[in-house]
């Protein structure tokens, strides 16, 4: 009807990923979370609908689909689940990078299997002593005829030790941005070994282990774009990559405000439903509005990461601030109109308020999406 609404071809794609989570993923979230299952099964599910090669080109076997595609099914999916839904976002952002940045070779070996995700790819940027400063990381890869060297780890990173794939960024220059180059590692490559699985608040369903390099042989066929072309590459992937973890924010404290205003409906205190109290009713009307209003900021941010707008970093950095504040804020006000009940596992609320608050961290803390937009509005 206006250029605000999702065209047909969206709104078919937002409800396949909508019935996919319904059958494949709510009903088992819960169980996941509590038990620490790493769904496999389910994800690969997932791929046979595209869902793991979105943004990937047709050429080398994705379906090619812009960025804000790309939200509507990641945000559809955190309804369910937004640890699994953040999962298959980080694997869509190393595949991505791959068929982008990497020449025929590299992509006809790795991109067929990431695509079914018979192999599954992590994205590994964060160091022990280098988080928001990653252009400080230390992983070194010294070029020893056509091979690196590469010596060093990594911290915090999803799907280490169960995924295939590691699209790494390594020092091979200078001090700085200019001296990082970008490699893909395969896991059973001699000298790459993994930490114990991280013990986490959240995102149960998925393993976060370290992923460490001794002295490990990566041959230079494998390299993503030049060398010192590496943190802008690193960089390119999260502007979609934040995009997608915002869209699993709104997912998450859409299906809250859900199960927030079922809840109040039946909930019945003093005589009457609380939905009656005016303060209920205050409380949701601001939630709707405030999550509305980051996903609206949200799409426009994908449409201009699609179309490469001069201005695409900056909006995906406020998109990306504003979802995750917002959906964690959203969440929090679900489980306080439970009461009691929202601290109990029976309900799904704690699982959301766990997994929805590592969002603000990873991807760039929002602190650091602060200083992106700051700057980019004070350049010259």
């Amino acid at each position: 009807m206006t250029q605000f609404d999702l065209t047909d071809e969206q709104r078919e794609i937002q409800e396949l990923a909508r019935r996919f989570t319904a059958d494949r993923i709510t009903p088992y979230a819960g169980e996941w979370d509590e038990k620490h299952i790493f769904p496999r099964d389910t994800i690969k599910q997932a791929a046979e609908l595209g869902f793991a090669a979105i943004y990937v080109s047709e050429e080398s076997g994705g379906i090619a689909l812009g960025r804000l595609e790309a939200a509507l099914i990641m945000e559809a999916m955190a309804y369910g689940c937004p640890s699994t839904s953040a999962f298959i976002s980080i694997h869509n952002m190393a595949s991505w990078m791959i068929d982008r940045f990497g020449d025929a070779d590299v992509k006809g070996r790795y991109l067929p299997d990431l695509v079914t995700m018979e192999r599954m790819a992590s994205y590994c940027l964060t160091e022990p002593g280098s988080g928001s400063d990653a252009a400080a990381l230390k992983t070194r890869a010294v070029r020893d005829g056509d091979h690196y060297v590469v010596a060093g780890s990594k911290q915090f990173i999803s799907g280490g030790g169960e995924n295939e794939v590691y699209v790494t960024m390594v020092r091979t220059g200078e001090d700085g941005p200019k001296g990082i180059s970008c490699l893909v590692i395969d896991k059973d490559t001699p000298g790459v070994s993994f930490g114990a699985n991280e013990r986490k608040l959240g995102w149960h369903s998925q393993p976060t282990r370290q992923v460490m390099f001794d002295n490990v042989r990566v041959p230079v066929a494998n390299r993503l774009g030049a060398e010192g072309e590496g943190f802008r590459i690193a960089m390119m992937g999260l502007d979609g990559g934040r995009l997608n973890i915002g869209a699993c924010s709104l997912g998450g404290a859409q299906r809250c405000l859900d199960e927030a205003v079922a809840y109040v409906k039946d909930r019945r205190q003093f005589g009457k439903a609380i939905s009656e109290f005016q303060n209920t009713q205050f409380t949701l009307a601001d939630m709707a509005t405030e999550l509305e209003a980051a996903r609206a900021l949200l799409y426009l941010a994908a449409a201009k990461v699609t179309d490469n707008a001069p201005d695409k970093t900056r909006f995906a950095a406020m998109a990306k601030r504003l979802a995750t504040d917002t959906g964690s804020s959203v969440v929090d006000r679900a489980l306080q109109l439970h009461g009691g009940y929202g601290y109990l596992m029976d309900y799904p609320i704690e699982r959301f308020w766990r997994d929805l608050r590592v969002h603000s961290i990873l991807e760039g803390t929002n602190q650091v999406m602060r200083m992106i937009v700051g700057r980019d509005l004070l350049k010259d």
